[in-house]
């Protein structure tokens, strides 16, 4: 029998999909913010499937029997990996498997900072949607006649491309290093020639702050900002500074460089924002998919054979 941990609460179509497995897997589930009911599971877990609450060296080390980190996801920046190395614990993530829900969630937070859903909602709502504001028609833009700057160029991004390019959009990217292709940019140059900015880049140390003041100077007047990537690669406080004064017109956040958000966070105050709680990646389908990942590890790690993109270095 292999025992689980799995850091998330289970609805009906997870624990159906789990039946199947229970004759040889047993899973224990636990809310994020039950520290209690963590801490208990967690020694004698040999398995925990980990989502976005940080996995530290302390923790780590309250888990004797663990061998394997499993991120439900691929950014794996809330685990201490060095800890786990040095503990002969395996961290893996699931590159790829969450692409499809977050490249649409992407898309959709373009859409509704460019369009201004939240303003139009809210007005609709208190009776104040007629007559149409007349400044629509001066501001708001179709995805189709606007040039698209993706910061990253992973599966996300490359998925994300081909959603707004078959919207009409043209598509810019940059990357590490110039990769040959037509659209690849140099970030001063795609940030100066991009009406729509979004990130899909893994948090890292190079990566941390890169969008602050002199980036955000760089924008075309009007610019929207889309974040599905990680919250500190952002610096907030340049980007409500950019926000008020109208550099960037809108933006669509889904994550934070503190989370939960603190309620005093300004980011919350400001009516040209979208905001996510950090779940463009959550639907039933990418659940599904890290449902056979997970399961599929925990096979090969009760049969004693490779586990599947590990990210780290230790003796099986």
């Amino acid at each position: 029998m292999v025992r689980v941990l799995a850091h998330f609460v289970a609805g009906e179509k997870v624990t159906n999909f789990l039946s199947a497995q229970r004759d040889w897997l047993d899973v224990r589930f636990c809310a994020e913010d039950d520290d209690d009911t963590f801490y208990r599971e967690l020694s004698d877990a040999e398995v925990l499937w980990h989502v976005l609450r940080p996995v530290s060296g302390d923790d780590l080390a309250r888990a004797p029997h663990l061998r394997l980190v499993h991120k439900l996801g691929a950014g794996v920046n809330t685990i201490d990996v060095t800890a786990a190395s040095a503990r002969g614990i395996a961290v893996a993530n699931m590159p790829g498997a969450n692409a499809p829900s977050v490249a649409e969630g992407t898309v959709l937070l373009m859409l509704a900072a460019l369009r201004r859903l939240p303003a139009l909602d809210h007005a609709t709502r208190i009776g104040s949607g007629w007559p149409s504001d007349p400044s629509l028609g001066e501001t708001v833009r179709d995805i189709g006649s606007c040039t698209v700057g993706l910061i990253g160029y992973g599966s996300v991004a490359k998925r994300v491309e081909r959603i707004v390019v078959a919207m009409g959009a043209r598509v810019l990217h940059t990357s590490t290093r110039d990769d040959g292709t037509p659209g690849w940019r140099s970030l001063p140059d795609l940030l100066a020639d991009s009406d729509i900015v979004s990130l899909h880049l893994p948090l890292t140390e190079a990566t941390t702050g890169l969008l602050g003041r002199e980036a955000f100077g760089r924008l075309k007047p009007g610019a929207v900002l889309v974040n599905t990537a990680r919250g500190p690669i952002v610096d907030e406080d340049a980007l409500v500074d950019a926000l008020r004064s109208g550099r960037l017109a809108a933006a669509g956040l889904d994550v934070f460089a503190v989370e939960p958000v603190p309620q005093d966070n300004p980011v919350l105050d400001l009516p040209n924002v979208v905001l996510t709680p950090h779940v463009t990646w959550y639907t039933a389908d990418t659940m599904r998919r890290y449902l056979e990942l997970a399961v599929d590890n925990c096979v090969r790690l009760r049969d004693g054979r490779d586990l599947a993109n590990v990210v780290n270095q230790v003796a099986r």
